[in-house]
């Protein structure tokens, strides 16, 4: 018997921008979490046109405080949180580990710092795909897929090119 497969976009930091490439890139997905500074209700409702969205607030958010500051949910039996302002692998704040520690997860997606992250933290994998959007001081907008399938886990980084560069048409390879 085969094992549910789950494949999940993962994104921070879009600031009230979305970038065309993530259409096609999360197209599909069993969901899209979003991990905070959305910046418009917009760019949730255009992510929602190809796949669930579930998202937590980010410390930008100003009409948008109907989000949770957390959110935890499952897939393929894997625990996975979401919270936007959590430190770093190396230096989790207070929250990111109580959040850990709490719900026992697997995986915590975080945003906030811009700059991409893979670590482990208390056993549980931290994820920063790196801000998505055009603000910031980050050099390049990236994006997460995490699939998980039989108990594993498989990750791919979503290179989307040069913060505030113009949008170009995606070579085909």
């Amino acid at each position: 018997m085969n094992s549910p497969r789950y494949s999940l976009g993962i994104l921070s930091d879009t600031h009230s921008w979305v970038h065309p490439w993530l259409l096609q890139d999360f197209a599909g997905m069993d969901a899209i979490l979003h991990a905070g500074d959305i910046g418009d209700l917009a760019v949730l409702d255009v992510l929602a046109e190809v796949a669930p969205v579930i998202a937590v607030r980010g410390n930008i958010e100003g009409q948008i405080r109907e989000l949770p500051l957390t959110k935890v949910v499952v897939f393929g039996g894997k625990r996975i949180g979401l919270l936007h302002i959590a430190g770093h692998p190396d230096r989790p704040n207070r929250d990111a580990v109580a959040l850990i520690r709490e719900h026992h997860l697997d995986v915590l997606v975080v945003g906030h710092s811009h700059i991409p992250a893979v670590g482990r933290v208390h056993g549980a994998l931290w994820l920063n795909p790196g801000a998505a959007g055009n603000h910031g001081f980050h050099t390049e907008r990236q994006a997460l897929r995490l699939h998980i399938a039989g108990g594993e886990l498989s990750l791919e980084r979503l290179h989307l090119g040069p913060r505030g560069a113009k949008v170009v048409e995606r070579a085909v390879v």
